[in-house]
């Protein structure tokens, strides 16, 4: 099989295709013939080493968004050949996903409704279990709250507008005023450009803030709360100097430490048969341009996500 691998840190020409032996599936693994993979900016962060290193120095393989059709498994019940399936196996640690095959926990992976393609499905599972787990698990959103999603254009941020208009929310976004239709196509109630428009100074009373920006986006959102909100990042998950300016003020702060969690994916799928939930790709490479996928990872600003076809 095929691999995309690197032997240094480094921009998107480290990334190379190199044949490598099957991977061979443990008890209650299934080998799985992957067909899109779903590609984050964290791979970016990891590739050129501006991230602390979760799988170590190079040689490694980056990845965790797979879809693709089940060719064996050894001791599980849970999938036979030829079920179709997506997830993002083992993260935080390393799934080597950019692959041609890949061996994964069977609990880390669901059945593809029919109404994804692979290439959907592949764009899912990291930006969906992210916005699940931050404003279901964590931020407890519920009918009527008024929810602030910094971002509501990226990958997270769309998905997370979709969930919270599911659980009955109300929903206020910040994007740029290129995205401002792609975001209300996706359910949002109120836009804030934030290129035009200091978000603090445009809204107030606020449940929960998703956050998925960082920087300052998290201190200044401090200001938007309600007495007793709660501000979720995906990004500053580890400052505990904002996280304890947020106690201070009696807010609630909590960041999020993604996990490929089955039932959190079930609940992503029953939003999908409802059509509740729709991913949005940017833009689909071969794999032999994963480098060039890369460049585009580099430059940020994307509407959605971007994928790999195998």
């Amino acid at each position: 099989m095929r691999v995309i691998t690197q032997q240094a840190l480094g921009g998107p020409e480290v990334l190379t295709i190199v044949d490598a032996p099957e991977p061979q599936p443990l008890p209650t693994e299934v080998l799985v013939r992957v067909k899109a993979i779903g590609l984050n900016p964290l791979e970016a962060l990891l590739r050129s080493g501006e991230f602390p290193p979760l799988m170590g120095r190079p040689p490694f393989v980056l990845g965790w968004d797979i879809s693709g059709v089940v060719e064996e498994g050894s001791l599980t019940y849970r999938f036979r050949p030829g079920d179709e399936v997506f997830g993002m196996p083992l993260f935080p640690r390393a799934a080597s996903a950019y692959a041609e095959v890949v061996s994964a926990p069977a609990l880390h992976l669901v059945r593809k409704p029919a109404s994804l393609s692979h290439v959907e499905a592949a764009a899912l599972p990291v930006v969906g279990l992210t916005a699940w787990q931050g404003l279901v698990d964590l931020g407890g959103v519920s009918e009527g709250d008024r929810v602030l999603v910094h971002g509501g254009g990226g990958g997270v941020g769309h998905v997370a507008i979709q969930i919270a208009k599911a659980l009955g929310a109300h929903v206020i976004t910040t994007a740029s005023g290129s995205k401002r239709k792609l975001v209300e196509g996706f359910g949002a109630d109120e836009v804030i450009d934030y290129t035009a428009v200091d978000f603090t100074e445009a809204v107030r009373d606020i449940d929960v803030v998703l956050d998925t920006i960082g920087g300052d986006t998290v201190e200044r959102s401090l200001e938007v709360l309600r007495p007793g909100g709660h501000l979720v990042t995906a990004v500053a998950e580890g400052d505990s100097e904002i996280a304890a300016k947020y106690e201070a003020a009696g807010m609630r702060f909590s960041g999020i430490a993604v996990d490929p969690d089955p039932v959190a994916l079930r609940g992503l799928v029953e939003l999908v048969e409802q059509g509740r939930l729709r991913v949005h790709v940017q833009e689909t490479f071969p794999f032999e341009r994963v480098a060039d996928a890369h460049r585009l990872l580099d430059g940020g600003h994307l509407q959605g996500k971007l994928v790999l076809t195998v």
